[in-house]
């Protein structure tokens, strides 16, 4: 397999890197750093972002298998997948569209060029992540395109202690089993740490009709290392692959019903980032140099005949530069960026009048700067700039302007507004197998949006009351389903007229007692197209309560209840009949998991999905599973 050969390149180029013992980079303390929401880590006061950051804890007490079941507890996000575990998964964030979701793994950025520049969520498993820092808002000014909606930066776990060596099992409904292993060294300025998980699933059916089961399997390696030449220079090194299967059913004779039928898509996604920084001896001038890959390979075969064959690779080059003045009251932020994107298909011309097989390439230079300033103790300001030059559009121009105010010791201000660009994907200009023809005259998405927000301390800093109200304007939306009755096909459009997306977001995050912790969410989105008509798979309210009691001093029990209202998708039922808008239904999930610490060394827990055995779709036409149970291990050798 790939995953084996890739990472045995990866080992001996760690090998030939760090030959010496050497110290990773220094991780901040999570609660006052922010790694993502600026050009240069940041303390978080400092930021106007909403912000959301997952924890190992939290990752240890959920349990869950995939990461997108963790963000669905995040406020502004709703999550929409075909089904069960492995499925392919999509999220929306502040009603925006899946792929305005830039999702970096470890600084680099995965969305997958060859599947509409999404992030392959349904690969995502949770081994060896040591949180998740999630920005709402836009971020093109930092980020570029992709980073219209918000940005997820998933940070791997590094080595901490001399030596140390971790197994975990699990076992479930379903046929779930998940295992896997992990390694770690660390001796004085040198650490390294390698993880493997392996997760296997029969899975249920997801059509409305037949049997047949549609089950998942997903291999996931990871590798972190760092190096500390001088107290000046530090080299780091992260690389994480996943290779495996996962078995759907599909709608193939486009009457708009799904079909059971035996079709399988096996995948290999991966990341790696090769890293040095370097801050003068006084502390002033801080220089990051990065060079990453992320490479996707996805091939479908139908009753095991061979079909559509897509791959991307995206290689970045990145320099950053940051000056600090007056002792860190002012830091000024530089970016210079080079990315290039490959792209190719394979598939089955449609209707004889189409080829969508396709080899594509394009670049993008980007230059950024951004400045910050504590106008006074209580008084933050930044604003950051990006200039893009695309190779195949014209050169965007986004900004951010941000203000933070300290009311008092418990209230915080915080007030932003921006722009954001996405370019059209390779599939929207230049087609996808079966029904789908490309448009290559299409230009950017391009938003103009503002936000409001207060975060309130109470019961003496323990709890974390927070309130966001937001608004964005989105110019040239691609409708990517416009029917041609020339071709009896479908293609993209920009639109005319602007689209809305507008809402509000609450929190609340902290410890009720000393035994009893909350974290809780509601949003409310409106998300209307140009024709001023609500836009699928985007409900209007979501929310969710995770509830932590320490019943003992090693019992830890996590009620989790999460709540997607009503919404609408879209049904495409054969020529002539129009396409049309269908309601989903809202629902109600109940998940708990319980955690035994039974030595320093051993951990077991219980998980209970979907307690309520709740019958639900969260896209027409897929089934979603019932009731679910597993038990699981934690062994630290």
């Amino acid at each position: 397999m790939k995953l084996k050969s890739n990472f045995a390149a990866a080992l001996m180029l760690s090998a030939s890197l760090f030959s010496v013992p050497v110290i990773s980079e220094t991780t901040a303390n999570i609660e006052e750093i922010l790694v993502t929401a600026s050009l240069t880590p940041i303390n978080a006061s400092r930021s106007a972002n909403a912000v959301t950051v997952i924890d190992r804890e939290q990752l240890k007490n959920r349990a869950a298998l995939n990461v997108s079941d963790l963000l669905r507890d995040v406020p502004g996000f709703s999550v929409s997948r075909v089904g069960v575990l492995g499925s392919q998964t999509q999220i929306r964030v502040r009603g925006a569209e899946a792929n305005h979701l830039l999702v970096m793994i470890d600084g680099v950025e995965a969305n997958d060029p060859s599947q509409g520049d999404e992030f392959s969520w349904a690969t995502m498993s949770t081994s060896d992540i040591e949180r998740i820092e999630i920005i709402r808002g836009p971020q093109s000014s930092l980020r570029g395109s992709d980073a219209i909606a918000g940005v997820v930066n998933i940070i791997t776990r590094s080595a901490e202690t001399p030596s140390s060596a971790g197994l975990y099992a699990e076992t479930g409904s379903w046929s779930t089993q998940s295992s896997g292993i992990n390694l770690g060294h660390k001796q004085g300025d040198f650490d390294i740490r390698f993880g493997l998980n392996h997760v296997e699933s029969e899975g249920g059916n997801i059509a409305r009709t037949g049997d047949e089961k549609d089950g998942y399997r997903n291999t996931t390696a990871t590798l972190k290392s760092g190096f500390k030449v001088s107290d000046q220079i530090k080299i780091s090194f992260a690389a994480r692959e996943s290779d495996g299967m996962n078995q759907f059913d599909a709608d193939s004779d486009f009457d708009g019903l799904i079909e059971d039928r035996d079709r399988v898509s096996e995948f290999n996604n991966s990341t790696m980032r090769l890293q040095g920084d370097y801050s003068s001896s006084d502390g002033l001038w801080r220089h990051k140099v990065l060079v990453a890959r992320a490479k996707n390979d996805n091939v479908a075969f139908a009753d095991g005949v061979k079909g559509n064959v897509t791959a991307s690779t995206k290689n970045q080059y990145q320099y950053v530069g940051s000056l600090s003045l007056y002792e860190g009251a002012q830091t000024l932020s530089f970016l210079a960026e080079r990315e290039s994107e490959n792209w190719m298909q394979r598939g089955a011309i449609s209707y004889g009048i189409y080829d969508p097989n396709q080899d594509r390439i394009r670049d993008t230079d980007s230059l950024a700067v951004e400045y910050r300033t504590d106008m006074t103790d209580r008084l933050t300001l930044a604003v950051s700039g990006r200039h893009d030059d695309n190779s195949e559009f014209d050169s965007a121009k986004t900004f951010r302007a941000e203000a933070i105010y300290q009311l008092s010791n418990q209230t915080r201000l915080r007030s932003a507004i921006g722009s954001a660009v996405k370019n059209p994907t390779f599939t929207e200009r230049f087609g996808f197998y079966t029904n789908f023809i490309g448009n290559p005259n299409l230009i950017p998405e391009e938003s103009t949006s503002w936000e409001l927000g207060v975060d309130q301390q109470m019961m003496g800093g323990d709890v974390t009351l927070s309130a966001t109200l937001y608004d964005a304007e989105l110019d040239n939306e691609i409708n990517g389903f416009v029917y041609d009755p020339a071709t009896y096909a479908y293609t993209s459009n920009n639109m005319d007229g602007k689209s809305q997306r507008k809402g509000v977001e609450f929190s609340a995050v902290g410890d009720l007692s000393e035994s009893l912790s909350i974290s809780a969410a509601y949003t409310y989105t409106d998300s209307t197209g140009e024709d001023s008509m609500r836009e699928v798979r985007r409900p209007r309210h979501t929310g969710s309560l995770n509830l932590g009691w320490k019943a003992a001093e090693n019992l830890y029990l996590n009620t989790n209840v999460q709540f997607t209202g009503e919404q609408t998708d879209g049904y495409f039922p054969s020529f002539p009949e129009p396409s049309q808008v269908v309601k989903l239904e809202n629902h109600s999930l109940l998940n708990i998991s319980l955690n035994y610490t039974a030595s320093d060394k051993l951990e077991m827990y219980l998980k209970l999905e979907n307690a309520l055995n709740e019958d639900y779709e969260e896209v027409f036409g897929y089934q979603t599973l019932g009731f679910g149970a597993s038990v699981g291990v934690r062994y630290r050798l």
